[in-house]
């Protein structure tokens, strides 16, 4: 039998929960002194930092000069020295996942970073699910070729395997002095103890998300998505973890606790009957968003943060919730691949983007949850709002809400990996 939701143990939640106990408890303190409300007023006075850019601001047309940009998302104080020899680092990531300037062509803080460091940085969203980019770059990686990436993004199941492959160089923290900014809980994983081949990104929530307009009532369990009335305009994640982790909570089984076989058999049926029966009209990875967008879909299993960033560009018409049985809570990691001839290059990168301004600009368009200490009262200053969105910064409440997919035996993953593949059509 299934264990019921244990306390706060695993250390992505802690580490979440302890850094929004710290933001509140310094975020009070300032308030009572009046102090950081000064500071910034000073600040503005003086044309210290020019405002942050957020999609909020493009969107308002509050979009800066280039070199106002670059005062926005500036990394300050401690800095790893430019790298000597690699003058190229190439990152692979997945869509929505980095700040977009007005034109929707360029990064700012990619931009920002080449200009301090002159680094030629190469941003590609290459990667749709962790499964297919795998496919792609794992013949590769098993015989130390470059994959032409020096930086992959890739979450947490599959970070796992990349380290324990022996894919993953080791990272130099040297040159990474911010990386002393991660929440401290999170050097904690299991998969890469002390954070020596790995660097959390982001980390989000999977929930339910839905067009307002069409789904007036919202979604608060599966059972709403499994509505007759959205029949056919239903899709559902490709990531193995959070669709199925939804279907388990909803069936009162903790993705996190102890289950076996029966368990996810049980839930890979339900998965399998709304597909061969049409409700669901595609599994998809982060194009999911596409068929929102274009009204083909009006309810997922999604992320929160693609929802929010689509709401700023389409007038808030969809809605996010963590489903009343539970979310699943996710992490993405920064990994240096054997065989990259970029490493020093790489390590530059990590360390800007683990600068808390730097980190707050990011999370202020990508709408997920930093691992950056301090990213959230920098965020204070870019947009107070965001300061206090639960999904950005989740407090313990919306944590406990969240369960993270326990880590999977070898034979396991291979195993149910390749059935819901099956069952998926991948």
């Amino acid at each position: 039998m299934p264990e019921s939701r244990p306390p706060l143990t695993d250390p992505r939640v802690r580490a979440l929960v302890a850094a929004a106990g710290a933001a509140r408890t310094a975020r009070a303190s300032r308030a009572a002194a009046g102090a950081a409300r000064t500071a910034r007023a000073s600040r503005a006075a003086a044309g210290a930092r020019a405002p942050g850019l957020t999609r909020r601001s493009v969107l308002l047309g509050a979009l800066g000069t280039a070199g106002a940009v670059l005062a926005a998302c500036g990394s300050a104080g401690q800095a790893a020295a430019p790298s000597a020899t690699s003058e190229l680092v190439r990152w692979a990531s997945w869509p929505l996942y980095l700040d977009v300037d007005a034109a929707g062509t360029g990064h700012p803080t990619l931009e920002a970073f080449a200009a301090q460091t002159g680094i030629q940085a190469e941003y590609s969203e290459a990667i749709e699910d962790n499964y297919t980019f795998w496919a792609d770059v794992s013949d590769e990686l098993a015989t130390g070729r470059d994959i032409g990436y020096d930086v992959v993004t890739l979450t947490d199941y599959m970070a796992a395997a990349m380290i324990e492959k022996g894919y993953a160089q080791e990272l130099d923290r040297t040159r990474i002095p911010h990386a002393s900014n991660i929440v401290e809980d999170l050097t904690l994983v299991d998969f890469d103890l002390g954070r020596t081949h790995s660097l959390t990104w982001q980390s989000g929530f999977a929930g339910l998300a839905w067009a307002v307009d069409q789904v007036p009532r919202g979604l608060h369990t599966l059972a709403d998505l499994w509505a007759p009335e959205l029949a056919g305009r239903v899709e559902v994640l490709s990531e193995m973890r959070d669709t199925m982790g939804l279907i388990l909570l909803d069936l009162g089984v903790d993705p996190g606790g102890r289950w076996g076989d029966t368990e996810f058999y049980t839930a890979l049926e339900v998965l399998r009957s709304k597909i061969d029966s049409g409700h669901i009209r595609k599994v998809s990875g982060a194009s999911y968003t596409d068929g929102l967008v274009a009204g083909d879909t009006v309810a997922v299993i999604g992320w929160s943060g693609d929802i929010t960033a689509l709401n700023h560009d389409n007038a808030d018409r969809f809605a996010f919730a963590l489903p009343e049985a539970g979310g699943v809570l996710w992490s993405d990691n920064l990994l240096i691949p054997v065989g990259s001839p970029h490493k020093a290059a790489a390590e530059d990168l990590m360390n800007y983007y683990y600068d808390p301004q730097v980190a707050a600009q990011v999370a202020a368009w990508v709408n997920y949850i930093s691992p950056v200490r301090g990213a959230q009262e920098a965020m204070a200053d870019i947009d107070p709002a965001l300061a206090e969105d639960p999904m950005l910064f989740p407090d313990e409440q919306t944590l406990r809400s969240a369960h993270v997919f326990r880590t999977l035996a070898p034979d396991e993953d291979e195993r149910f990996s390749a059935e819901f593949a099956a069952v998926i059509g991948a």
